[in-house]
């Protein structure tokens, strides 16, 4: 992969973080004071989502700031994977804080229901959400298609992305999407059956949907964290690849983890053919690692062992 191509996909991820960024924080504020005015609990329970939302991005913008510095003594192979950790701590706070606060509103509104105001307010600030969460949403979307092979849908193309970035902010605003649906069907059907319990039952589903999110986002971010491979197509076509040169007798294991959106370690345990000189072997591993990059340019760090040629030169 080469620097331009690796600067222009950090400068699409900033793109979709700084929308995310504008347009939850905008959102927020109006939902806050529509609550304010409406006494909507749904409509608490939203403000509440787009403000965790909005804290998310900036700390996934951190993650994004560290992610970028260069390798050094204490972290040889870099600091791609701070991107993963800090994407983590947006699970945690999706599920504490917004879902945890949605349900505890929905509950005290169950308990002790109060009467929606002025509810044409509400129906204004989802609508224009609705429209500013769409933008956001689609743009995450379009970041998610570098990943997304013919055929595929949009949750097959989360489990492939490696830019948790991006798959982030669209799972936040596909529950943000469905959390504007239900916030509005909660005061929708309130009015419609004149009953005040709706609308904090509908601040509960916001929250369960936020806890969904956050689960996602957890299993996600975590697999990666932790040293998620590139998968097991990608990892059987460089071990083709390996396996083709004419250098090589036998690949025993090719191994492979993602160390960044855009980085990748993968290592070999190979077995060169018998005879070969330390210049051949040099020249085959130069070969391949050529090969290796041309068909995966996030391929950064290679590593080759040969226990077949140990054993023969001592």
């Amino acid at each position: 992969m080469t620097e331009q191509t690796k600067d222009d996909n950090k400068a699409a991820t900033k793109k979709v973080i700084y929308a995310a960024v504008f347009a939850n924080l905008g959102i927020a504020v109006a939902k806050f004071i529509v609550a304010a005015i409406t006494g909507s609990a749904a409509m608490m329970a939203e403000g509440i989502h787009s403000a965790v939302d909005t804290g998310n991005e900036v700390l996934l913008l951190i993650g994004e700031k560290n992610a970028a510095r260069p390798p050094d003594q204490a972290h040889p192979f870099g600091y791609g994977k701070v991107v993963y950790f800090w994407a983590l701590i947006v699970a945690l706070s999706v599920f504490s804080l917004g879902g945890g606060l949605s349900i505890y509103r929905g509950v005290h509104g169950l308990i002790d229901p109060e009467p929606i105001e002025n509810a044409l307010w509400s129906y204004v600030v989802l609508a224009v959400a609705a429209a500013f969460e769409g933008y956001s949403w689609n743009l995450s979307r379009l970041g998610l298609n570098k990943y997304r092979k013919d055929g595929d849908n949009l949750w097959q193309a989360v489990r492939a992305s490696k830019d948790a970035a991006v798959f982030t902010v669209f799972i936040e605003d596909t529950a943000a999407l469905a959390g504007v649906l239900v916030a509005a069907a909660g005061i929708g059907l309130g009015q419609l059956f004149d009953n005040d319990l709706f609308d904090p039952a509908a601040s509960i589903v916001i929250g369960l949907l936020l806890v969904c999110a956050a689960f996602t986002l957890a299993r996600e971010t975590g697999a990666l964290l932790v040293g998620e491979s590139i998968g097991r197509e990608e990892t059987g076509e460089l071990r083709e690849i390996i396996n083709a040169d004419p250098s090589i007798d036998k690949v025993t294991r090719v191994l492979t983890m993602q160390m960044g959106p855009d980085e990748v370690l993968l290592t070999a345990s190979v077995q060169f053919r018998r005879g070969m000189r330390i210049d051949e072997v040099e020249q085959a591993i130069e070969r391949l690692e050529n090969a290796v990059r041309k068909h995966n340019p996030a391929v950064r760090t290679l590593y080759f062992e040969s226990a077949a040629l140990r054993s023969s030169w001592t």
